[in-house]
C-alpha cells in the first residue's frame, strides 16, 4: 500500500538536495536561467512533499500557485507563499526553452537580480514547508503511538 507520508520524505528529501544544487550554482557567474528554473523545480517538489503529507496519494500538475491554493485551505501559513510561488511559476517554461520568449534564448534572458529573486522566493516556501512538514510528522508519531 502506498504510504503519503513515507512519498512526502522522499519528495522533500529531493527538494532539499536540489536547494542545495540551486545554492551552488547560484554562487557561479551566469547560469542565472538555470537557477530561476531549478528554483521553481525544488519549490514544486516541496510543495509535492506537503501534498503528500496531508494523506494524498496522487500528486499532479506543476503549478506551485495551484499547489499554494489547495495547501492554503488545509493550513492558512501558505497563503504567505502564494506570491513567491506565482513568481517561481514564470520560469517552468521560460527559463527552459528558446521558444519560450521573443527573441531571446534563456541564458541570455535572466540576471543576476532575476536569479537572487528566485532564491529568495524559494527559501520563503523552503521555511513555510518545513514548519508544516515538521508539524506533519509529529501529528503521525502521535498517532502510531510513538
Amino acid at each position: 500500500m502506498h504510504d503519503p507520508i513515507k512519498e512526502s520524505r522522499r519528495w522533500s528529501a529531493q527538494a532539499e538536495d536540489d536547494l542545495q544544487f540551486v545554492d551552488l550554482i547560484r554562487k557561479q557567474e551566469g547560469y542565472y536561467d538555470k537557477v530561476c528554473f531549478m528554483a521553481q523545480q525544488a519549490g514544486e517538489k516541496m510543495l509535492k512533499a506537503c501534498l503528500f503529507a496531508t494523506g494524498k496519494r496522487k500528486v499532479w500538475g506543476h503549478s506551485l500557485a495551484e499547489m499554494i491554493f489547495a495547501l492554503s485551505g488545509l493550513d492558512p501559513v501558505f497563503k504567505h507563499i502564494d506570491s513567491p510561488a506565482k513568481r517561481l511559476d514564470r520560469f517552468y517554461i521560460s527559463a527552459r526553452y528558446p521558444n519560450g520568449l521573443p527573441g531571446l534564448s534563456p541564458f541570455q534572458a535572466y540576471s543576476k537580480e532575476d536569479s537572487e529573486d528566485a532564491w529568495k522566493d524559494l527559501t520563503d516556501i523552503f521555511t513555510v514547508c518545513r514548519e508544516f512538514l515538521l508539524k506533519a510528522n509529529e501529528r503521525q508519531k502521535g498517532e502510531n503511538g510513538v
